[in-house]
């Protein structure tokens, strides 16, 4: 008998010990005094073997309070120290961490504990009223309630109430455990069409992967230092050389509680950044920034949007400005970017969302009313045809956590369907044209009309509405409703007061302006059409057919 190659002593290896926190630990020695970490605040460092220490001290901590391997661990936090800790803490005493988004409503972020059961809740206290009211109203407590800051803490009496600064133990004593690369690590959380947050879990194989994608396209390296611009609860914020990709090379993250251009731009000069990534919002306000007054930009390696196209006179305008090296990923909380277009693109490609990464597979396939197509099913390759994104990619989650319709409707046969509408040239360079499911974005944030339009509906003088968006120099695109009234006289601003009082709306899905009309866009079957209103409403609102709320800025 011939000998066989027998790859059981690889797989064993690979499954169990090739994990994501594995090799944040590999940096804990190999860079033990490399800094991890900069608060621009404060002026404090953590470096790598500093921040490992704090992690396991912080993970004994969660261990002492009853966390288990599986049990989640959901945190409410700006982007900052506590944030990046609990992203390894978790993981090292085998939990699910979950970050939640802070600009979530009340009642959203019931929802997201209800669904999530966590044992564990951190938040920062800024967000205190919110979150008493979250509280109030889910019908799940988590055993153990943390507080970031120095503001009042929430009243929780089912739970243990204690500060973050008492969270870490003074020892470290991590309970055996054994978790494979295929074991849930992270849980984020994003809209689903009809508005309400769904999970999507990810295992330490797709914490690996990701990290590799960033490292390979940038690329990113232990000597590069990171300003992500966006939150951090994002898969954007926290994956794209955020604390995912520089814990795991060994770079050092700059964390911004909110995002200010003056500040950024500030940092740069400060400490030598050399990536800032965000939406192209950030870098139009940057842009701005640095042309009323110029920093010292030249430790820049590269800005990476994400989250909308780059059209070519802004591409052109950021690589004259800010850095001529500018990147744009494409890609969603499910799959994080799975186009991505490069300097080398620019400015020929602008505008369209790029090729696909190095590890993915990206097709533009038909569109059927009542099923979703093969992968095979495409449409041609001609930048003309219009058809559904999908991707494959081992950085996607190809699962929805107890969302089994919207898991049905999404993800075929390992494939995503995004749920965007494109078309693609011979060379495959995708570029998007719409939504199926109107969904817009704001600032960077999912909306989903049909949400904002049942709010607005719970009005009694709303007879029916239709939410679209406006494009806004600042935020991409503005929220405007149409409104139809049952006869009663109706102003902008008592639906905004009605609007603000909603707790499953989120601030920065309330519409920033209304049109009081006699009818609606509709089809034939009485289905809304989004997509007609949305062809005519620049031009409305830009000629001030649309009503302002007195008190309508927008705020994130």
């Amino acid at each position: 008998m011939s000998a066989a190659y027998n790859s059981r002593a690889y797989r064993e290896y690979f499954e169990n010990d090739f994990t994501y926190l594995n090799g944040f630990r590999r940096n804990t020695t190999r860079y033990a005094n490399r800094v991890a970490v900069t608060d621009p605040e404060t002026g404090r460092q953590w470096t790598y073997a500093e921040l490992g220490e704090r992690v396991d001290r912080i993970a004994t901590g969660l261990a002492d309070a009853g966390v288990r391997g599986g049990d989640v661990v959901a945190y409410q936090l700006f982007n900052g120290i506590e944030f990046a800790e609990l992203y390894l803490a978790t993981q090292a005493v085998g939990a699910v961490g979950s970050p939640v988004n802070f600009r979530l409503a009340a009642g959203e972020t019931a929802f997201v504990l209800d669904t999530n059961t966590p044992k564990v809740f951190v938040y920062d206290t800024d967000l205190t009223p919110t979150v008493q009211d979250a509280l109030d109203r889910a019908a799940h407590t988590p055993a153990m309630v943390v507080t970031v800051g120095e503001g009042e803490p929430v009243s929780a009496p089912a739970a243990t109430v204690i500060s973050y600064r008492h969270l870490a133990a003074e020892r470290v004593a991590l309970p055996p455990l054994h978790r494979t690369v295929w074991d849930e690590t992270t849980r984020l959380y994003t809209s689903g069409t009809t508005g309400m947050p769904k999970g999507v879990p990810l295992n330490s194989m797709i914490e690996v992967f990701s990290a590799h994608d960033v490292i390979m396209h940038f690329p990113l390296t232990p000597e590069d230092k990171t300003l992500n611009m966006t939150p951090w609860f994002h898969r954007g914020g926290l994956y794209s050389a955020g604390p995912n990709p520089a814990f795991y090379v060994g770079g050092q993250v700059v964390p911004l509680r909110a995002f200010d251009p003056e500040r950024v731009l500030d940092l740069v000069e400060e400490h030598g950044l050399t990536f800032l990534i965000g939406a192209p919002t950030n870098l139009a306000m940057l842009a701005s920034a640095q042309e009323q007054r110029p920093r010292d930009l030249s430790t820049l390696r590269g800005l990476v949007t994400m989250g909308a196209p780059l059209e070519k006179e802004a591409a052109l305008r950021y690589q004259k400005v800010l850095n001529p090296r500018i990147f744009n990923g494409y890609g969603s909380t499910e799959g994080f970017w799975n186009t991505f277009l490069r300097p080398g693109d620019l400015p020929e490609h602008a505008g369209t969302a790029g090729r696909a990464c190095t590890d993915d597979d990206v097709r533009v396939v038909q569109v059927y009313p009542d099923r979703l197509a093969d992968a095979d099913d495409v449409v041609a390759r001609d930048g003309t045809e219009v058809g559904e994104v999908i991707v494959r990619s081992p950085k996607c989650a190809n699962a929805y956590f107890d969302s089994p319709a919207q898991e049905k409707a999404k993800f075929r046969g390992g494939w995503l369907h995004i749920g965007d509408l494109a078309t693609w040239d011979a060379d495959e360079f995708v570029t998007i044209v719409g939504r199926k499911d109107d969904m817009l974005i704001s600032g960077g944030e999912n909306v989903h009309p049909v949400q904002v339009e049942e709010a607005l509906n719970a009005h009694p003088a709303v007879e029916d509405s239709l939410v679209v968006g406006v494009p806004d120099e600042r935020w991409g695109r503005i929220v405007v409703a149409y409104i139809v009234t049952d006869g009663t006289a109706l102003s902008a601003d008592r639906l905004d007061e009605h609007c603000r009082s909603q707790p499953m709306l989120s601030s920065f899905k309330r519409p920033r302006a209304y049109r009081f009309v006699d009818s609606l866009p509709v089809s034939a079957t009485g289905k809304k059409l989004h997509y007609k209103a949305t062809a005519t409403a620049a031009d409305e609102f830009a000629a001030g057919l649309f009503t302002t709320p007195t008190t309508s800025r927008m705020t994130r």
